[in-house]
């Protein structure tokens, strides 16, 4: 059965005739109900507003606002790794497990009419976590991870975005998830910007609207590279903000330590040496250094060493360090006339 507040809050809202109201309810009712995996009532619940004209006080029809279906802008998946998996600083590690607790026993804090934190920025260079922590946070909810395609979403018709954010966002309420915008300062952008259109700013009202609109049961994280081209508002509609930078050295090498221990057999290699002949950058270059590994492990079938396997990766990364890539060698110009 669905949650005594919401069945009040929809009798009140019906009683008062506010029908934005009503719908928000139900669309929270038919969360709730999918959440306690009563597919069927959620669905039930779904078609009617999407069909149901009720009747004003007028005694003319007034259909509710349809809930379109947004999943053209939407990517679903279902996570499969762990917080546990990452590599966290403790502040980030300790912000996360409060919010994953908070989700967990919102019970617990609407008892004391409070609701759980839902919405997280995560800011910070390419390649150090942000799209595996949204799915982290996705996988201890056990929540589906909608990440929002843009391509899908933005267009260059004039108000034809701002519909499909919309429709975007109404889609989500109706179900229970992590909602996952990367790059989110491609649709947050700074209203402020002289260099923006107005287009861009009806957007950004649109999108500021609807994040106030999201239900706490519908987890939001942003991620982006440029958290200084946020609009001021939209980032304070984050309750969290965390910052997580390229590793430590000593991070690094932690992260090697253990990647080697899950390979067993004999490396050749201490953690800190094959830290320092790889060079990564980030901790996504080292995973996929080991990730390489493993294919090559896989496909020789014993019949290579470990240590023939990690000496052929090692000379694989370096020749790909320094490959040009438009006139620049792993941060080195060479263009000779550049000293």
């Amino acid at each position: 059965m669905a949650r005594s507040d919401l069945l009040v809050n929809l009798v009140k809202a019906g009683v008062r005739g506010d029908m934005a109201d009503v719908r928000s309810t139900a669309e929270a009712i038919a969360a709730d109900e999918r959440a306690k995996k009563h597919t069927g009532v959620a669905e039930r619940i779904v078609h009617a507003l999407e069909t149901v004209q009720p009747t004003g006080r007028n005694g003319h029809a007034q259909p509710l606002p349809r809930v379109r279906d947004g999943t053209g802008g939407i990517q679903r998946s279902e996570p499969r790794r762990s917080i546990n998996e990452l590599y966290l600083d403790p502040t980030s590690r300790g912000a996360c497990d409060e919010l994953i607790e908070e989700q967990r026993r919102a019970d617990v804090l609407r008892a004391h009419g409070l609701e759980p934190r839902h919405r997280v920025l995560l800011a910070g260079p390419p390649g150090n976590g942000k799209t595996s922590l949204a799915e982290a946070i996705a996988y201890e909810l056990a929540l589906p991870l909608f990440t929002v395609r843009y391509e899908a979403v933005v267009t260059s018709y004039l108000g034809e975005t701002a519909q499909r954010l919309r429709r975007l966002f109404d889609f989500v309420r109706t179900e229970p998830c992590v909602l996952f915008f990367d790059e989110f300062d491609a649709i947050g952008k700074e209203r402020g910007d002289i260099h923006e259109t107005g287009e861009i700013k009806r957007v950004v009202t649109t999108l500021l609207l609807q994040l106030d609109d999201l239900p706490s049961y519908c987890v939001l994280v942003g991620a982006t590279n440029h958290p200084e081209l946020l609009d001021r508002a939209a980032w304070r509609r984050f309750e969290l903000r965390l910052k997580l930078d390229a590793p430590s050295e000593k991070q690094v090498i932690s992260y090697f330590s253990e990647c080697l221990k899950e390979l067993g057999g004999q490396a050749g290699y201490t953690a800190k040496r094959l830290c320092e002949a790889v060079q990564p950058s980030s901790y996504s270059e080292a995973e996929e250094f080991f990730l390489d590994v493993r294919r090559r492990l896989a496909l020789g079938q014993g019949s290579r060493e470990l240590r023939s396997v990690l000496d052929d990766r090692v000379r694989a990364f370096a020749a790909r360090r320094y490959m040009p890539v438009e006139g620049v060698t792993h941060g080195r110009s060479t263009n000779s006339s550049v000293s």
